[in-house]
This record gives structure tokens, sequence and C-alpha cells, in this order.
């Protein structure tokens, strides 16, 4: 047998690809589970999303090799998308990186970047993807913590209290995943002085801003640390597209340069059809986002009800796709009580500890899911 090499002794499979497949023999075995815990999004694109697509298939160079950079004209709504929403002005041709899912982005950005024994900064609780790319990559995780009373957002007089000397890179999600928090301009501020004073490449992961929120607010929009930033967003959330694997990276043109150079030796470009459905999802108004936050607000509404019913408590300004709840005090481990729901009531919620330490005493709800079933898990827990 071949022996795996030694970095994958520092990883372990992803939570949700394990329970997935519970949760799958379940129904195979003729269990109906309710599945609440995935942040894929189960409404459609844009009909001129798809027709986009459809309509590509026929032209001359739609099955060829594409460009590593993407095409000119993708770059380019994305320059326009991020003036029209953000605010923020953007060179397409050197500071915009289509990307194929911002997943596939933070193993870049991480390959770019560090070297075995850097530090990288990641926020407790978190994206997990950010620790397992970081310790795959040979570099050394320090957490930081997030909690409910400081808002879930970096404690910086205790983070300046550390030696930050090898601390290369600090992930950041704003509007931020499990929790739903926002930050402002203020505090997007004080965080790129801090990666600035202590030379940290500070990277924002922004696939929510358009759900169930209405100040969007990149970190680029903060002038004079464009050296010490790069922005990641996705059309996974936003539009509905989580399995066309699209996304993109912003920053300064040297640091998107720096990105490039791995891209360009990790895949062959996107598939021409898909990045022209991603040209016309980008084109959409500002309805589109009403339209599927009117959705989603009767959705959390309901999951609340459920919150409720299970003595939880929420934060009903909470931002995002997801509704993170605080259990009971009595309860003294999340990943027991989501078993035991999905055993006795065939309901399928996320344990806050698979997003860190610090996400003990919650569960996180997923907004991706219909009216229908929610009702239905609500009568199930309330049996």
């Amino acid at each position: 047998m071949i022996k795996q090499s030694e970095r994958l002794n520092s990883v372990e499979e992803y939570y949700f690809s394990k329970k997935l497949r519970e949760v799958s023999n379940m129904i195979q075995s003729g269990e109906s589970v309710i599945n609440m815990a995935i942040g894929s999004p189960d409404l459609f694109p844009s009909v001129k999303v798809v027709d986009e697509i459809k309509n590509s298939l026929s032209d001359s160079f739609a099955h060829k090799y594409q460009s590593y950079q993407g095409l000119p004209e993708l770059r380019d709504a994305i320059a326009k998308f991020y003036y029209k929403f953000f605010g923020v002005e953007l060179n397409p041709s050197n500071e915009v990186l289509p990307l194929m899912g911002s997943k596939e982005g933070i193993m870049h950005i991480s390959l770019a970047f560090l070297n075995p024994g850097d530090e990288v900064l990641i926020p407790n609780p978190g994206y997990p993807t950010y620790l397992s790319v970081t310790k795959l990559v040979e570099a050394n995780p320090v957490f930081y913590n997030l909690s409910e009373e400081n808002g879930w957002f970096p404690n910086l007089s205790e983070l300046e209290n550390k030696d930050l000397s090898k601390v290369k890179l600090m992930w950041i999600n704003y509007p931020h995943m499990p929790t739903g928090a926002s930050a402002n301009f203020d505090q997007f501020e004080k965080l790129l002085e801090f990666a600035k004073t202590n030379n940290i490449l500070l990277i924002n992961d922004n696939p929510y801003s358009f759900i169930l929120n209405d100040e969007y607010l990149s970190l680029l929009k903060v002038k004079g640390y464009k050296d010490f930033v790069l922005e990641l967003n996705s059309l996974s959330k936003s539009f509905n597209m989580s399995g066309w694997r699209v996304g993109m990276l912003v920053g300064s043109s040297d640091n998107i340069t720096k990105v490039l150079k791995v891209k360009s030796n990790m895949d062959s470009g996107m598939f021409y059809g898909i990045q022209k459905g991603a040209i016309a999802a980008l084109n959409l108004d500002k309805s589109w986002f009403d339209d599927l936050n009117k959705v989603y607000l009767k959705r959390r509404k309901l999951i609340w009800n459920i919150a409720d019913k299970l003595n939880c408590s929420y934060d009903k300004n909470s931002k995002g796709l997801f509704v993170w709840a605080k259990l009971p005090n009595h309860i003294k481990s999340s990943e027991q009580y989501i078993d035991t729901l999905l055993k006795e009531k065939k309901i399928f919620i996320a344990p806050g500890t698979i997003f860190g330490s610090n996400g003990e005493g919650y569960i996180r709800f997923s907004l991706c899911i219909d009216e229908v079933k929610i009702d239905e898990a609500l009568k199930r827990i309330e049996l």
C-alpha cells in the first residue's frame, strides 16, 4: 500500500462530507431526513443567467481552453459590479482574478504567500477551510477569539499583545459565517491599521454581503491599505450558483499577480459558458437581491420558531444565509445535541463546534430549505 503524504496527517475529511454520507445512508434506508445544515441555495439562478449559458454553447471557441485570467468581459463585469454595489474602483486588467469558487482562492492565496512555519490568524469560530488549507501548506494556525460579548469581532487589544512576528496572513469574513455578525467601516479601518502596523496581509472572505443585508461593504472601500488587503467574493450564495463554482479575488495588481502565478499552474481556465452566465448574473440589478431576500425573510422567521421551540436564543439583526442559535445552558455538547435530533427527529442541523471551539453551545440553521420542509421540521420538534 502506498502511504499518504505526511501533510494529510494534519487534516481530516470535511465534517459535512462525512456527515452527509450518514444522512444519505439514512435516506436510502427509507428514513425521511430534513437537512437544515448546508448552505447550498435551493433557489434557481436568474433565467437570464441560464439562457446565457445555453446560448453560449454554440460559440466558436466555447469548448476550448480559456484564459487563466478569465474572459476580459468577465473581469470587466466584476469591476463594474464592485463599483456599482461597493463603490470600489478596480482595474479589470490586473486587479481582478476570476476563480473557480472562492474556496479555490483560499488555497491559491495560501500557496502564494505562505512558507512552512509562517503563522496565520484564523477566526474561532470561522470557516473550517481556513484552518485545513493552512495546515496543508505547512503553515501554523493561530486562532483569534470571536465572542458574542464582543459582537463576534476580533479583540485587537488582545491580538496586539501576542507575538505576531511570524504572522503572514489574517483571515476575516464579514458578514460573518457562521454567526451572521457584520462589521462597519470603522471596524474595517481598525483591522487594516492593525494589519499594516504588523505587516500582515488581511483577507476578507465576502460571499454574504447581499443576503439579508442592506449595507454592502468591501474591505477595499477603506483607502490607503491596498498592499495589505485581498478580498474574496462568490456568486454561489448571492446568485444561487453554488454548483457553478464561480468566485473572484480582488486587490492590488502586485498581490493578484502573485496569486495568478499559482492559479496558472493549477487549472486551464474556467469553462466559457460558465463565464458567460456569470457575466449575466453580475449585470443583474438590485431587484434580484430584493426578491431573493423576500424569500429568505419568510424562511428565517419560520426557523426562528424552531429555535424558540428548542429554547434557543438568536440575534434577529444577523446577516447572511444562516441562523446562529445559542443552546440552553444545560446542554453541554452541541454535537451530541444535533446527533440526538438527527436520530430522534430526523432533522440535521450543524453543530457550532465544527466552526471552532468557540462554537460550543451553538447550532447553525441554513435558510437553504423551502417553507414546507421548515414547517415539517417544526411539527416533528413539537411532537
